[in-house]
């Protein structure tokens, strides 16, 4: 059975299938954009997998020095997870007020999504001082090289996480909800849960594994 375009743009299935294929001109740029910055994370993904492999190699080799169990704060490890949680929820908040145009729950998710970012970062950073202080610093053995590399890596995308949510913000106040500024938040929202996801792995992976006598 042959099947007839039905449209100039269309034309007839060679393979006789009963499938007509359209051509409706290049794809909108919100689906392009988001294309794009999806290949851009499964990059970054790799790159993370990498880093998730040399510390499961690297985990019992501590040199004489501590093991996971004896450094962890399982405490401050749960209120790191909740505040990443929490502020993948008020992101995603900031993306549906986004996409209707309401400022003022716009600007509340953000900033409450900027918050819950800076108190993960404070108490990493914390972490990593009392650690150094101690003389556990990355140097002293190749467990905690790969443990400051693996959580480290992370934190560094959280803070430039941080920085791309105060211009999204700072370029709605300018310039209102163009299509740009959407396609832009849009990318930031996929970005912001990818790091949540990845917390979630270094969580178990690193603090959960890594606190077994």
């Amino acid at each position: 059975m042959s099947m007839t375009a039905t449209t100039g743009h269309a034309h007839a299935d060679p393979h006789h299938i009963g499938v007509v294929i359209e051509h409706t001109g290049p794809a909108p740029k919100r689906i392009v954009t988001a294309y794009g910055f999806w290949i851009f994370l499964l990059s970054d993904i790799v790159m993370f997998s990498c880093f998730f492999a040399a510390y499961a190699v690297l985990a019992g080799q501590t040199a004489g020095g501590p093991k996971g169990s004896e450094i962890f704060d399982q405490k401050n490890v749960a209120i790191e997870t909740v505040c990443l949680l929490l502020s993948s929820f008020t992101c995603g908040m900031a993306s549906i007020a986004a996409d209707v145009r309401n400022r003022f729950w716009f600007y509340l998710g953000m900033a409450v999504t900027c918050v819950l970012g800076l108190i993960f970062l404070t108490i990493e950073f914390r972490e990593f001082a009392d650690l150094v202080a101690r003389g556990y610093g990355p140097s002293r053995s190749a467990f905690l090289t790969a443990f400051f590399s693996l959580v480290g890596c992370h934190g560094l995308h959280v803070s430039a996480g941080v920085l791309w949510l105060l211009t999204m913000m700072a370029q709605v106040f300018a310039k209102g909800f163009r299509a740009d500024i959407q396609r832009r938040m849009m990318c930031f929202a996929l970005f912001w849960h990818a790091l949540d996801i990845i917390w979630v792995a270094v969580f178990s992976v690193v603090y959960l594994l890594g606190s077994a006598p």
